[in-house]
C-alpha cells in the first residue's frame, strides 16, 4: 500500500529545516520548533502524551515538551524522519489510521503560516486517503454542533452528520480543506459553508477537533 502518512512525515521534516525553528506555524503561539516538539512527544513519550487530551494532565506533557524543545534542532528532525520501530509508523495501515491526519495537518499548519501559501495540487491516492480520514472523523469532530452538517466532497462523497431534523448546513471541499477545516483550521481552509447566516458564523467560529 501507498504510504501517505509517512511520505507527509519526510515532507514535513524537510518544510521544517527549510523554514528553520522560529518560523511561526497556526497552533497558536507554538513555533516549527514547538510543533516538532510536540510530534516527538506524541509518538516518543507515552508517559507524557495523555497530557494532549486530558486537562489536568497537561502541566506535566507541556513541561516534557518543553525539554525536548530544548535539545538540537537537527536531532529532533532526524528523530521525526525515523520514527521507533516499535511505533505505529511502522506498520503500514496502523500508520495510515493513527499518522496521516497528524502528519498531513501538521504539515499544513507550517506551510499556511507563511504568507502567499496555496494549497498542494495532490494525487488523486492521497485525497481518497484523506476523504477517509474525513469520513471517519466528521462525526467526532461535529458532535458538540447542534444543527444537521452536510459534509460534502465532489467526486468522493457526504457525510451527514450533526442533530437530524434540523435545517442542515453544507460544507463543501476537497477532502485536504474539508479536514483543515474540521481540525480546528477554518479560517485557513478553503471550503465553502452554506445555510443560514447565523449557524455558519457560529461553525465557523467553533473550536473544531478533539
Amino acid at each position: 500500500m501507498t504510504r501517505y502518512a509517512f511520505a507527509e512525515r519526510l515532507a514535513l521534516a524537510d518544510l521544517m529545516a527549510e523554514v528553520g525553528p522560529d518560523a511561526p506555524t497556526l497552533c497558536g503561539d507554538w513555533t516549527v520548533r514547538d510543533l516538532l516538539a510536540h510530534l516527538l512527544l506524541r509518538e516518543r513519550r507515552f508517559d507524557a502524551a495523555p497530557g494532549i487530551l486530558i486537562k489536568r494532565l497537561a502541566g506535566r506533557t507541556a513541561a516534557v515538551q518543553q525539554r525536548i524543545a530544548a535539545r538540537d534542532f537537527d536531532t529532533l528532525l532526524a528523530e521525526l524522519r525515523r520514527p521507533p520501530r516499535w511505533s505505529p509508523a511502522g506498520f503500514g495501515p496502523l500508520d495510515e489510521l493513527i499518522n496521516l491526519t497528524e502528519m498531513f495537518v501538521h504539515h499544513e499548519d507550517v506551510r499556511r503560516a507563511a504568507a502567499g501559501w496555496a494549497p498542494r495540487k495532490l494525487e488523486p491516492g492521497l485525497s481518497e486517503a484523506l476523504w477517509g480520514q474525513v469520513r471517519r472523523r466528521a462525526p467526532l469532530l461535529l458532535r458538540r454542533y447542534p444543527v444537521q452538517v452536510r459534509v460534502i466532497s465532489p467526486g468522493h462523497g457526504t457525510v451527514t452528520t450533526g442533530r437530524a431534523g434540523t435545517q442542515p448546513l453544507n460544507l463543501t471541499g476537497t477532502p485536504s480543506e474539508l479536514l483543515m477545516f474540521l481540525t480546528g483550521r477554518q479560517g485557513h481552509a478553503r471550503a465553502s459553508l452554506d445555510g443560514p447566516p447565523e449557524l455558519t458564523s457560529r461553525l465557523r467560529g467553533a473550536r473544531l477537533g478533539i
